[in-house]
């Protein structure tokens, strides 16, 4: 049976400094579902400009179900400022009020939430009060909440995460977020072990995975923890190489795949993103098993 997924969330163009692409988190994860075969239905809000226009084409183009992409002439459709650093690193100004942060409760996303298999979030699309209402109404009825942290300074509260945390039954951490909150949290332990079970039991969410980086990624699944070495890649960018990570993880975890074969899959793919320009560069199946293959 097909499984059927929904990406909650910010939708926006990133501008860098040789032009603008598609990006948004949940846009990023959704992509990345979809192109590993997965039924993906984006929810979000764009504004009824020109901007909007060209992304809702993209997005229906790359096989998203765009049903639940609202649109609205009171705000312009999201657009984000990225500035890479001499390593490839971002930083972001992201434009607000923007159409995604006005993201409405109808009856028929009230319905497709009820009926998808997962439901994945994250901490920015809580910056404004209209969206963040509709996100807990929407977080009350889903059945599997994967809770996608990635902070953006100043847009959350610890309260607020707190919040986000317990209601999830998943969450992804980079290492800097799991060291942030874990702290906020009463953890006073530098082991990455130790803040998730500080995070695990403080949440009572037992399926956590934090990405390092180079590092590769740590998984800990009903007790158990998985690890993964990175991947030495040239990185050309960063930018939305944490959201493939997970796109591919969730896809493991949702085929049951088995869980050391998921994480490595995940990180591969991460650095395949990281090596190359934009948050959704194409990658087919046998580019990545070829990857992993030359990296064994």
């Amino acid at each position: 049976m097909s499984k059927n997924i929904i990406c909650f969330g910010e939708v926006l163009w990133d501008v860098f400094p040789e032009g603008k692409k598609i990006g948004g988190a949940p846009l990023n994860v959704a992509l990345r579902l979809s192109a590993l075969g997965l039924q993906t239905t984006l929810v979000s809000k764009v504004g009824k400009d020109d901007l909007g226009e060209e992304l809702l084409d993209f997005v229906e183009q790359s096989g998203l179900k765009i049903d639940h992409i609202q649109q609205t002439n009171q705000f312009d459709t999201g657009k984000v400022i990225v500035t890479l650093d001499a390593k490839g690193s971002a930083s972001y100004d992201i434009a607000q009020p923007a159409a995604w942060d006005k993201i409405a409760v109808r009856p028929e996303l009230i319905e497709a939430v009820q009926k998808c298999d997962l439901f994945l979030f994250g901490s920015l699309a809580t910056r404004d009060e209209v969206t963040k209402q509709t996100l807990f109404q929407l977080l009350t009825i889903a059945s599997f909440k994967v809770f996608d942290v990635n902070l953006r300074p100043p847009h959350y509260t610890y309260d607020l995460l707190d919040d986000l945390m317990k209601a999830a039954n998943f969450i992804k951490f980079n290492d800097e977020e799991l060291t942030e909150i874990s702290q906020e949290m009463g953890c006073t332990s530098s082991q990455v072990e130790n803040q998730i079970k500080h995070i695990a039991k403080h949440s009572n969410t037992h399926n956590i995975c934090v990405t390092r980086g180079s590092e590769g990624a740590l998984l800990y699944l009903a007790g158990t923890f998985y690890t993964q070495k990175g991947f030495p890649i040239e990185v050309a960018d960063t930018v939305g190489a944490g959201d493939s990570f997970l796109a591919t993880l969730l896809e493991g975890i949702l085929t049951k795949r088995r869980p050391e074969e998921s994480l490595q899959r995940a990180c591969a793919m991460g650095a395949l993103v990281a090596s190359k320009q934009g948050a959704n560069p194409k990658i087919t199946a046998k580019e990545l098993i070829d990857f992993i293959q030359n990296s064994a």
